[in-house]
């Protein structure tokens, strides 16, 4: 899963990675910077989290009110 980064830190995770390849994140971006202008497209595929859209978001906030309320549902975390 995708964790948000600070700027600095995915620089940083990007620099490791791409030295980990062999290569310079500089490198790394004229690669994907090719392949967009041979393409004429993002090489890859880019949505949004489902967690975020406005239909959860609207549920969570209506269960925190529920539980803030004393009527919603407190579950114990299952270890799997």
């Amino acid at each position: 899963m995708y964790i948000a980064l600070q700027k600095s830190e995915l620089k940083k995770s990007m620099d490791d990675i791409c030295k980990e390849m062999g290569m310079t994140s500089t490198t790394a971006y004229t690669i994907f910077a090719s392949k967009v202008v041979r393409e004429r497209r993002i090489p890859f595929e880019i949505n949004a989290d489902p967690f975020y859209s406005e239909e959860n978001i609207a549920y969570l906030k209506e269960a925190i009110e529920a539980l803030n309320s004393g009527k919603g549902i407190e579950h114990e975390l299952i270890e799997v």
